[in-house]
């Protein structure tokens, strides 16, 4: 049973609070990327004040952090972009001017849906999946497709 927390915007599931408003780690931002939409979008909840203990563990690390591995970027230098740009065309340019020029984003893209598809990425899929109660879901193949179930995306 899922119970409201932070006006209605989350609800406590199976891994904490669940932020239902997040774009899906399978949006692209307009310079391609995917992931990039529900880091800022998380970047802005923390700014506030408004990312629940749930998000905060894996914030700046899991896809977040991978996704700054790839790029070169500090995390905190993202977080500060945010912070410091009000319109979406100047957070836009200043990522342009943080991110190398080459952000490779097929590499990036097929990195991200790909992973929990390995051996050792399975088998932590199948624990997460077990403790979710979702064993029997054959079409969870991927940590984005858990984020989606997760976040009331995927049935």
């Amino acid at each position: 049973m899922r119970q409201k927390e932070y006006g209605g915007e989350s609800d406590l599931g199976l891994t904490g609070a669940v932020l239902y408003d997040l774009p899906s780690p399978y949006t692209p931002h307009a310079c391609g990327l995917l992931h990039l939409p529900q880091f800022i979008a998380k970047i802005r909840k923390h700014l506030a004040g408004e990312l629940p203990v749930s998000y905060r563990r894996n914030f700046t690390r899991g896809f977040d952090g991978f996704l700054c591995l790839h790029l070169g970027v500090d995390p905190s230098d993202v977080i500060e972009a945010v912070n410091a740009c009000e319109s979406v065309s100047d957070l836009d340019a200043k990522l342009m001017d943080l991110f190398p020029a080459d952000i490779r984003v097929h590499k990036w893209n097929r990195k991200l849906v790909q992973i929990g598809m390995s051996a050792m990425g399975r088998e932590k899929l199948l624990e997460v999946k077990e403790t979710m109660g979702l064993k029997k879901r054959g079409d969870l193949v991927s940590f984005a497709d858990m984020i989606e179930v997760d976040e009331g995306r995927l049935d």
